[in-house]
């Protein structure tokens, strides 16, 4: 899963990646597929720890990249509307439901 995930980033991310970067993050990515390859759970721990080092960067970025995408936060554009709606007479109230056994 963490394979796919990170190079379907590196793929949708295109350019905005660094060639560095991309390297490290594609070479992290082959020598994990290669000790998935065989039963040596801790190179493919080690492995797995280092594609998660080097694709860290990417995950910051594929971040940022939809932050700035999609604007200002979606919370605090609603947070100046909602102190218009202050006006109506709404309670908050605890209650609790009466069951009649009689029927």
């Amino acid at each position: 899963a963490m394979i796919h995930a990170t190079e379907k980033t590196l793929k949708d991310l295109g350019d905005q990646v660094e060639a560095e970067d991309r390297v490290k993050i594609e070479n992290a990515v082959s020598d994990l597929k290669t000790a998935l390859k065989g039963n040596d759970k801790a190179v493919i721990e080690t492995k797995t720890q280092a594609l998660a080092e080097a694709s860290s960067k990417l995950a910051e970025k594929a971040y940022s990249a939809n932050a700035e995408s999609e604007g200002p936060d979606p919370v605090d554009a609603n947070a100046s509307s909602s102190s218009d709606n202050s006006k109506d007479d709404v309670v908050d109230a605890e209650f609790e439901e009466v069951k009649d056994d009689k029927k």
